[in-house]
C-alpha cells in the first residue's frame, strides 16, 4: 500500500506564491510518476500537473502553463509544485497521486485558496 501525504497549501492573495510538497511512502518500487490534480467546489477533478520517473518529461495544464513548475525528488519520493502568479480561479484542493504498476494512489489533498 502506497500513502500520500501532501502539504503546503494555505490562503495567499493574487498574485501571490506557495509550495506544495507530497510525500511517498508505503509499497513504492521501480519506476512510477507522479502527478498534481485539483478540484475547486463544484467542479470535477482536474489535471494540473505531470512528471516522469527522470523527471526530464513534463507536462501541464495550460491553465497554469508558465506559471507552475513540478519537480520530484526520487530519494526524497516527494514531489512539488510551485505554484507563482496564481489567481483566485486557483482556488481548490489539490490531490497528488503515484501511478505504478498500473496502480494509481491518492492523497488527502490541501486546500489552496487564493483571495485578498
Amino acid at each position: 500500500q502506497v500513502e500520500l501525504v501532501e502539504s503546503g497549501g494555505g490562503l495567499v492573495q493574487p498574485g501571490g506564491s506557495l509550495r506544495l510538497s507530497c510525500a511517498a511512502s508505503g509499497s513504492i518500487f521501480g519506476i512510477y510518476s507522479m502527478n498534481w490534480y485539483r478540484q475547486a467546489p463544484g467542479k470535477e477533478r482536474e489535471f494540473v500537473a505531470a512528471i516522469s520517473w527522470s523527471g526530464s518529461s513534463t507536462d501541464y495544464a495550460d491553465s497554469v502553463k508558465g506559471r507552475f513548475t513540478i519537480s520530484r525528488d526520487n530519494a526524497k519520493n516527494t514531489v512539488y509544485l510551485q505554484m507563482n502568479s496564481l489567481k483566485p480561479e486557483d482556488t481548490a484542493v489539490y490531490y497528488c497521486n503515484l501511478v505504478q504498476a498500473g496502480k494509481t494512489s491518492w492523497g488527502q489533498g490541501t486546500q489552496v485558496t487564493v483571495s485578498s
